[in-house]
């Protein structure tokens, strides 16, 4: 990691009347979105005052800019995260409630708040295997969907919880409120994903995918939407969203796969109406089983209450 840096230079005539961010851009060697980056921290000024990056540049102006040190994408930053809740603690687990906006651990793209980031800056030993950035993490949960998830402290539970995903004896249970009404009631989705071919940030059902198999019933239907008990065979990304989007019933709010948006405003909703409810395993130093849960939300518990209110 390199310090912050403070760096100053003149706006040339061949710059003036260039946005901000563009001219920071060609001045300092910068990406544009690097650029209106830095502007929207408040770390460029022009002679002294704070700008917008669409404001227009002089000649002669001269231009400030506070480059902070930067971090390694993988690097596990340790910080309390507001929001994050312990539901179980033990010296082989600690079993949390993620919230909404929330990543599990670093990835390239993604400068917020980390479950594992949560846990080093409250000061939990996790176990040590596993990538450096994902050490002690044996699931996932999307940074859009909360809920139920489980950490290992302990190198033997790691590898016990890891075994147990892999062979699909933990039982994972969301509730997703979806558009429309499935038909049937309740059935299974049993349909390859893989990277969609037009966008690799979204999944796909496709031909030569990884299996991926989901079970769903329905234990609320309303006018708009439907709310589904979901359980995972697999753990395939965004599976429970791809697979409710193949239905044509996707998730309530879910853009990214095809969601009405007029509904997600209707409802007051900003992200998909995904929740991990409960989480089932066979506890790895005793063998017996446990489950934990975590209630919804509050942004998804008032969406639902609309749901059932419009019907």
């Amino acid at each position: 990691m390199s310090a912050s840096e403070h760096r100053e230079l003149f706006v040339p005539d061949s710059l003036a009347g260039e946005r901000v961010d563009a001219a920071m851009a060609q001045l300092f060697g910068l990406s544009r979105t690097r650029s209106a980056e830095l502007i929207s921290q408040g770390l460029v000024q022009v002679d002294g005052a704070a700008v917008s990056k669409s404001e227009r540049v002089l000649p002669g102006a001269r231009l400030q800019v506070t480059i902070p040190e930067e971090h390694d994408p993988l690097e596990v930053v340790p910080e309390v995260v507001e929001g994050i809740g312990i539901i179980h603690d033990d010296d082989s687990i600690v079993v949390i409630d993620k919230p909404v906006g929330v990543a599990v651990h670093p990835s390239p793209g993604w400068t917020g708040p980390t479950v594992v980031g949560h846990l080093a800056g409250a000061g939990f030993q996790i176990a040590t295997s596993g990538a450096s950035e994902r050490q002690g993490i044996v699931q996932r949960l999307d940074v859009g969907t909360s809920g139920v998830m489980v950490v290992c402290k302990s190198e033997h539970a790691y590898s016990v919880l890891k075994d147990a995903f892999r062979q699909r004896t933990v039982e994972k249970t969301y509730h997703a409120l979806v558009q429309g009404h499935p038909d049937p009631l309740e059935g299974t989705v049993d349909a390859p994903i893989g990277r969609h071919p037009g966008a690799d940030h979204r999944f796909a059902v496709l031909e030569g995918g990884r299996p991926s198999v989901t079970h769903y019933a329905t234990l609320e239907a309303h006018r708009f939407a439907s709310l589904l008990e979901v359980h995972l065979e697999t753990g395939r990304t965004h599976q429970i969203r791809v697979h409710m989007s193949a239905l044509k019933h996707p998730c309530v709010g879910d853009l990214t796969y095809g969601a009405d948006p007029t509904l997600a405003r209707r409802f007051r909703i900003e992200r998909q109406w995904l929740h991990a409810v409960k989480l089932g395993f066979s506890h790895p130093d005793s063998g017996a089983w446990v489950e934990y849960e975590s209630a919804y939300p509050d942004d998804l518990a008032r969406s639902l209450e609309l749901v059932r209110d419009a019907s």
